[in-house]
C-alpha cells in the first residue's frame, strides 16, 4: 500500500510509528476528546521517541532521516490522531529554523536536546492584526547593550502551551529587511503564554498565543542576522511547513478509508453488507482514487526535497491537493455514514472537524493557488528548495564510526545563497 518512494528502512520506520500509534496513542484519544486540553505528557512520550529530530544531522544527535522519513512520521501518528500529528509536525517547523539559519554554537546547544526530546521548539510568526501579512507585524525587539527586549504578542503558536523554545519573529527595523528572529527559552522573565482555548478539533493539541513583555534576550539568542527574519519564515512555512501539514492531511485521509471500508462491510441494509450498494460503492471508490493521488503528490514533492532539487512548486501542490482531498473524502464518509457519522462513538466526525485544521497553516488553498499562477506566469521570486539545496539533503546512510560532521550551517547557507 505504501511502496511509492518508501525505501526498506522508511518502511520499517513507518512499522515502528504505527505500532506506537496503536499501543500508546489510541488509548488515549477518549480522554484527549473528552478534555479538549493539550497533554503534555503524551506529547513527551512521542518526542522521547526521537521523531522530531528526524531531520536533524546526526553529528547533532538527530536521525538524518530527511523529509521522507518524517513524512511517514507524521503520516502515521495522524492516520491515529491528528492532534499528535500536528504536535510532531508544529515541533518539526520549529526545529526548521535552527536547522536553515542557526550558528554552529545554536545548534550544538539546542539541537540534540531537541533530537533527544527535552526540547520541543516552536516558531511564532503570526499576529491577531496581521495573520499571514508578515510584513505587517507589529511585535519589536530593540537592542539594549548585550541583549534584545521584546514586546508584542504572537497567536495561533503550534505548542506553544508545551513548547520549551520559541522561534519569535519580530520587526528590529522597517520593510521586509527589518525582521529578525530570536530563540526564545520558556520561563524567561516577560513572557507570558496565554490560556488554552477549546477548539473545533485536534483535541489534544495546542496553538495558542504568546505575549512579551519588555522580555530580555541574549544578544547571542539572535537566530541568523538582523534581518534574516522573513527569509525564517518564509523557509520555514514552505519547506517544512506545507510538508509537514500535507503528512497530516494524507493521515487523516487513510484514516477516513480505513474507517468507512470497515463500517460499509460491517453494516448490513436489505440482508447485504452496505458496501455492496452501488452509490456506496462509488464513494468508496472516489475516496479510494483521491488518496492515492493525495499519496503521489505528497512523496513525491518531499522525495524532490531530500535530493535537493527546486521542488517549492510541487510541495505547495501537494499541500493544496492533499488538504482538499482530505475534506471531499471526510464528507463522503459522512455521507456514507449517514446519521452514524453524528455521534462520536464512530470518529469519522473528528476526522471532518481535524481535517479543517489543516487548512489556514502555511497558506490556504487560495494561496497556494495564487503562489502557483505567479510560478505559472514566471512571477516566481526564487525557490527556498534551491536557496537551501545544501540543507536539505539527508546524510548518506553508514555506519555511525563513518559518519563525517556535516558542515556548519551558516557556512552551507553562504554558499547556496
Amino acid at each position: 500500500m505504501h511502496r511509492y518512494f518508501i525505501d526498506q528502512r522508511q518502511e520499517e520506520l513507518r512499522r515502528r510509528v504505527r505500532d506506537f500509534a496503536e499501543h500508546e496513542v489510541r488509548p488515549r484519544i477518549a480522554e484527549m476528546e473528552a478534555s479538549r486540553t493539550v497533554r503534555p505528557d503524551l506529547s513527551r512520550l512521542i518526542a522521547r521517541q526521537g521523531w522530531i529530530g528526524a531531520t536533524v544531522e546526526r553529528a547533532y544527535g538527530g536521525m538524518g532521516a530527511g523529509h521522507v522519513a518524517k513524512t511517514v512520521i507524521i503520516e502515521e501518528l495522524s492516520r491515529v490522531s491528528a492532534a499528535m500529528g500536528a504536535m510532531v509536525q508544529a515541533s518539526q517547523l520549529g526545529v526548521a529554523k535552527i536547522v536553515h539559519f542557526g550558528s554552529e554554537e545554536q545548534k550544538k546547544t539546542w539541537l540534540p536536546a531537541i533530537a533527544a526530546g527535552d526540547c520541543l521548539p516552536t516558531i511564532a510568526v503570526t499576529e491577531p492584526q496581521s495573520g499571514s501579512h508578515v510584513l505587517g507585524m507589529a511585535s519589536t525587539a530593540v537592542r539594549d547593550g548585550d541583549a534584545y527586549v521584546l514586546n508584542g504578542r504572537k497567536t495561533y503558536v503550534g505548542n506553544s502551551h508545551i513548547g520549551d523554545l520559541h522561534g519569535v519573529v519580530v520587526r528590529t527595523g522597517e520593510g521586509a529587511k527589518g525582521l529578525s528572529t530570536f530563540l526564545v527559552e520558556s520561563g524567561t522573565p516577560g513572557l507570558r503564554v496565554g490560556p488554552q482555548r477549546p477548539a473545533m478539533g485536534l483535541h489534544g493539541f495546542g496553538f495558542g498565543e504568546l505575549f512579551f513583555d519588555d522580555c530580555r534576550v541574549p544578544a547571542t539568542h539572535l537566530l541568523g542576522r538582523e534581518g534574516d527574519g522573513l527569509s525564517v519564515a518564509y523557509s520555514s512555512s514552505v519547506l517544512y511547513g506545507r510538508p509537514n501539514l500535507t503528512a497530516v492531511s494524507l493521515g487523516i485521509h487513510q484514516a477516513v478509508l480505513d474507517e468507512t471500508t470497515a463500517f460499509c462491510t460491517e453494516r448490513r441494509r436489505y440482508g447485504e453488507p452496505l458496501a455492496e450498494l452501488p452509490t456506496v460503492k462509488l464513494k468508496l471508490g472516489r475516496i479510494q482514487s483521491r488518496l492515492l493521488l493525495a499519496r503521489l503528490s505528497a512523496y513525491h514533492a518531499v522525495q524532490l526535497l531530500d535530493q535537493g532539487l527546486p521542488c517549492d512548486a510541487e510541495l505547495m501542490n501537494a499541500k493544496l491537493v492533499n488538504v482538499e482531498s482530505a475534506l471531499e473524502s471526510a464528507q463522503d464518509a459522512m455521507d456514507v455514514h449517514a446519521a452514524c457519522g453524528l455521534f462520536t462513538d464512530r470518529p469519522v466526525e473528528r476526522f471532518l472537524r481535524d481535517a479543517h485544521h489543516v487548512f489556514a497553516p502555511a497558506g490556504t488553498s487560495d494561496v497556494q493557488l495564487l503562489r502557483l499562477g505567479e510560478l505559472a506566469l514566471g512571477q516566481g521570486k526564487g525557490e527556498w528548495s534551491e536557496r537551501l539545496a545544501a540543507l536539505l539533503r539527508p546524510a548518506p546512510v553508514e555506519r555511525p564510526e563513518e559518519a563525517a560532521a556535516p558542515p556548519a550551517g551558516r557556512e552551507a547557507l553562504a554558499r547556496v545563497s
